[in-house]
């Protein structure tokens, strides 16, 4: 698969765009990139569905430019990004990080979602001891270089016995956060620092939504999907056992079928007739 790439709003965006039919845009988290997709690009192809992955400014292969990133920052880029592909809909699915965004689309640009995929991600704003968390691990990175925002977010990216299970697929995450730009990351640090508590947007919101939830997640617990899907009425939850927060990554079948199945109702695809249930 050969990258592409998009100038979008004053930076060379780079994004992977596979497969035809319903739109799906895919959102990664902190501190990856669009790679941490793979493991579902070949199930949605197959599918039936067109799949959107892009690295957000500052990370990946996207340009890291200096000054202040924020969540309307990414949202406005992910909609110059379709809008440059001619996609009126797409259905969204946030990583964490990436949920944030998502939440900042369906709050700016609801029109242009047409379903809403919350991967371990929370409604809730960062609280004192947080906020000052990402401060210093921000002026800390910008000294010492992305392997300090590795060495903090790596431990908590598993299920316990993953690391040592899958040695493998442990460096190469480690990789995709080591090769980020210091200044995306400082970026996407603040991006979170600053983001709103979005919890009383949730009653309002509806966008068909699934939230997807890891059983052993120790960077997002259960009880920030479970709020999110008890306050947005046209949603239903998925926990997914024996994965931490990269759940797509660890158990890419069992999510794989959520997201299918849940693709299958709100963009059916000639190749399906939307009649399944999810049963994760």
């Amino acid at each position: 698969m050969i990258a592409k790439n998009a100038f979008i709003n004053g930076n060379m965006i780079a994004y992977d765009d596979v497969g035809t039919g319903p739109a799906v845009m895919l959102i990664h988290g902190f501190p990856l990139n669009r790679s941490m997709w793979r493991p579902q690009l070949g199930d949605l192809v197959a599918a039936g569905y067109r799949v959107i992955t892009s690295d957000l400014r500052g990370f990946g292969e996207s340009d890291a430019p200096d000054g202040t990133y924020s969540m309307d920052l990414f949202s406005d880029d992910l909609i110059s990004l379709l809008d440059h592909l001619e996609i009126e809909q797409a259905v969204a699915a946030g990583m964490s990080m990436g949920g944030y965004v998502l939440f900042n689309l369906l709050a700016r640009y609801p029109e242009r979602i047409s379903g809403a995929v919350f991967v371990v991600t929370r409604s809730v704003a960062d609280d004192e001891a947080g906020r000052a968390r990402r401060l210093q691990l921000a002026t800390e990175l910008l000294t010492f270089g992305p392997q300090v925002v590795a060495d903090s977010f790596h431990p908590l990216m598993f299920a316990p016995g993953t690391v040592e299970a899958r040695p493998k697929l442990a460096e190469e995450v480690y990789d995709w956060m080591v090769a980020n730009a210091s200044r995306g990351l400082a970026g996407g640090l603040l991006a979170m620092r600053e983001r709103p508590d979005v919890t009383p947007l949730l009653p309002s919101i509806t966008t068909p939504s699934l939230v997807i939830a890891a059983e052993q997640d120790k960077a997002c617990p259960l009880e920030h999907p479970h709020m999110i899907a008890n306050n947005i009425s046209a949603s239903q939850l998925a926990v997914i056992a024996d994965a931490g927060h990269l759940v797509n990554l660890e158990q890419p079948n069992g999510f794989n079928h959520c997201l299918l199945e849940f693709l299958r109702k709100v963009a059916p695809t000639a190749l399906n007739d939307g009649t399944i249930g999810c049963h994760c």
